[in-house]
């Protein structure tokens, strides 16, 4: 189950529908389609995961979608950001299946991580970076991961 800042609870089969028909609605404009997902410790010790798909029609705004899951287990600053990668990968490859079986095989997805040259992160960078563009997908880190630092964090 997704949720929207403008659609509510949507289910997958939604979800693709609301994408199709808006990517329809411009077929001229440019699509960026990006994923990117972060996590925090909540007061009872689990740990909150947001994943956000954000469709941005490039100079007109954008939609976006958010889905969250919770762990109840004590984790460590890097397994958290793996688990946040693979949870992007995960969602990227849902949606690169649905994007060619709707004939939108042309737009790439670009994956936001939420590390950085600054903070404890920084010693993950080759390693995870590595791991994404490995897996065939285009990655942006901080300061430029809006889909994760932004998007993904408002709701966690």
């Amino acid at each position: 189950m997704y949720q929207s800042p403008t659609h509510g609870k949507v289910t997958l089969e939604q979800l693709e529908k609301i994408i199709s028909e808006y990517m329809a609605k411009d077929k001229k404009a440019k699509y960026q389609v990006i994923v990117g997902s972060d996590s925090q410790k909540t007061k009872s010790g689990a740990y909150d995961f947001v994943t956000a798909l954000i469709v941005h029609r490039i100079g007109n705004g954008g939609i976006y979608f958010w889905k969250r899951d919770v762990i109840d287990k004590k984790m460590g600053l890097k397994e958290r950001i793996y688990l946040e990668a693979t949870n992007s990968l995960q969602a990227s490859e849902n949606f690169v299946s649905f994007f060619k079986l709707n004939g939108i095989s042309k737009y790439d997805i670009q994956i936001h991580v939420d590390i950085g040259h600054n903070g404890q992160t920084r010693e993950m960078i080759n390693e995870v970076v590595g791991m994404i563009r490995g897996s065939g997908y285009d990655i942006k880190i901080k300061p430029d991961s809006f889909g994760a630092s932004k998007v993904a964090d408002k709701y966690t």
